[in-house]
């Protein structure tokens, strides 16, 4: 069986893929199928998420390209710029994944949010297509350590060396925990 713990080049030729539906790229390791009908596992950090485009190394140095699965969606296109961020700040409100599109919105079907953007102005339809959400501004998500962060633009500093990307270069991002002594 194949196996794979660490990511190819954006860029590198990939000899099969792997199509699997948002949910299922969730799961950091795990056991599939690949289009050519082989087997592999994969082993990676706890929290990280496959994303359409990334590709895989396997140990035996192929490379696996993932590609997002068709699945049902909701789709929110509105009449104006205004009214899609409003539905775009209240799905992130909600902590719900959402993908951005080209004067659209898209995340998986759940009827009370259908409402609640139709209650805002927006026209809400189910679609079928590959579901690829944002990952977050500083979620480990998309990080998928020194190789692939080496692909992003923003690379903010501290006294002159490079440090992680999805790092707003300003400290923790919550302040530490405070113990209180009693007397």
């Amino acid at each position: 069986m194949l196996f794979a713990e660490s990511f190819a080049a954006a860029d590198a030729p990939a000899s099969d893929c792997l199509v699997l539906p948002y949910e299922s790229r969730r799961k950091s390791r795990q056991r599939v199928t690949l289009v050519s009908g082989e087997e592999m596992g994969y082993v990676f950090p706890a929290g990280t998420v496959l994303r359409h485009g990334d590709r895989l190394l396997a140990g035996d140095g192929r490379v696996v390209e993932v590609i997002a699965a068709s699945e049902e969606l909701l789709e929110v296109r509105a009449p104006d710029t205004f009214q899609l961020v409003r539905a775009a700040y209240h799905l992130g409100n909600r902590h719900v994944p959402v993908q951005l599109g080209d004067r659209f919105l898209r995340f998986q079907p759940d009827h009370v949010l259908g409402e609640m953007l139709l209650g805002l102005g927006c026209s809400v339809s189910e679609v079928e297509a590959p579901f690829d959400p944002e990952g977050g501004a500083y979620a480990a998500a998309h990080a998928h350590g020194e190789a692939h962060a080496r692909g992003h633009d923003y690379r903010p500093t501290r006294g002159g060396r490079a440090t992680d990307p999805h790092d707003p270069g300003h400290g923790p991002h919550r302040s530490p925990a405070k113990i209180h002594e009693f007397k």
